[in-house]
């Protein structure tokens, strides 16, 4: 299966070999909830894959890659099973659903795409609407994690060490270009401002169409990661705020066939929370 898939596809192919979820993820400061929305109206037979709740449990960060038997049990909770097609969208306003399709694909599923465009795409198709949490239990499913498939990942100690270093491989936020370089306070409280020493920027706001929410063809895809400095020969690592739209480029970069990402899971959450080191100002490209 393709990294994404249309609108008109899924409304074409909507059948009981395709498992649908809905990861949509609101910035704290946004005052929208992502479940009561869903509760209102979804995708019929979609499930809510909440990434707050999917997540290690005893850590203070939000949402980090949870063990692969929590993200088993999770996902069998849900009825999603290993040997179904999956189908993930959301209807926020940074790609949110990248983030279950890189986590799916981390505990093995490969057999996973991104909607695009997401629930507006979906509507302005005029697929179906269903309402209620679709919270019914399912009949047994087994979800069985495997090794991963092209989604890779980079803690905070192995990632400070390399930047202290001098030795880390490219770093692209995708955080706005305000909070990236000092001049935006974070969304979440008790954060420094800034940036990764070295870091460069691509908002993930700029890959997708701000009239459809549809991701930006491949060639405008390629020129935007060109244009923010990126070496195309060298391995990259993603981050963002949280670890959310981090992997909205990790997907962008899929489809381009570049494969040698890594994901800061922790992101600027756990950096700016450190005494590591931090820049402001704009990206210095290469």
């Amino acid at each position: 299966m393709s990294q994404i898939v249309t609108a008109d596809w899924l409304k074409s192919n909507y059948d009981d070999d395709i498992q649908i979820v809905e990861a949509t993820f609101f910035l704290p400061t946004m005052d929208r909830n992502a479940k009561a929305e869903f509760t209102k109206s979804h995708i019929p037979s979609a499930r809510f894959f909440d990434i707050d709740a999917i997540a290690a449990p005893d850590d203070d960060l939000p949402h980090m890659l949870p063990t692969a038997e929590i993200f088993a049990h999770h996902m069998n909770a849900l009825g999603i099973s290993s040997d179904k097609k999956i189908i993930v969208y959301d209807r926020s306003v940074f790609l949110s659903s990248a983030r279950a399709w890189w986590m799916l694909r981390m505990f093995g599923h490969s057999d996973v795409a991104v909607l695009d465009g997401g629930w507006r795409a979906w509507l302005d198709v005029g697929g179906p609407v269903a309402s209620g949490d679709n919270e019914t239990p399912l009949s047994e499913t087994i979800f069985t994690p495997s090794a991963t498939t092209q989604a890779q990942v980079i803690l905070m100690d192995q990632l400070r060490g390399l930047v202290e270093a001098g030795t880390a491989p490219q770093i692209l936020d995708a955080r706005a270009s305000a909070r990236f370089e000092g001049q935006a306070p974070e969304p979440r409280p008790g954060l420094r401002s800034g940036h990764i020493p070295g870091a460069l920027n691509l908002p993930i706001n700029d890959i997708l169409d701000a009239n459809t929410g549809l991701l930006k063809s491949k060639e405008e895809l390629r020129t935007l990661f060109d244009q923010a400095g990126i070496d195309w020969q060298k391995p990259v690592i993603t981050s963002c705020g949280s670890g959310v739209t981090a992997a909205g480029l990790t997907l962008a970069f899929a489809l381009l066939g570049k494969t040698d990402v890594h994901l800061f899971d922790g992101s600027w959450t756990q950096w700016g929370s450190s005494d590591a080191p931090i820049e402001t100002g704009p990206a210095e490209k290469g």
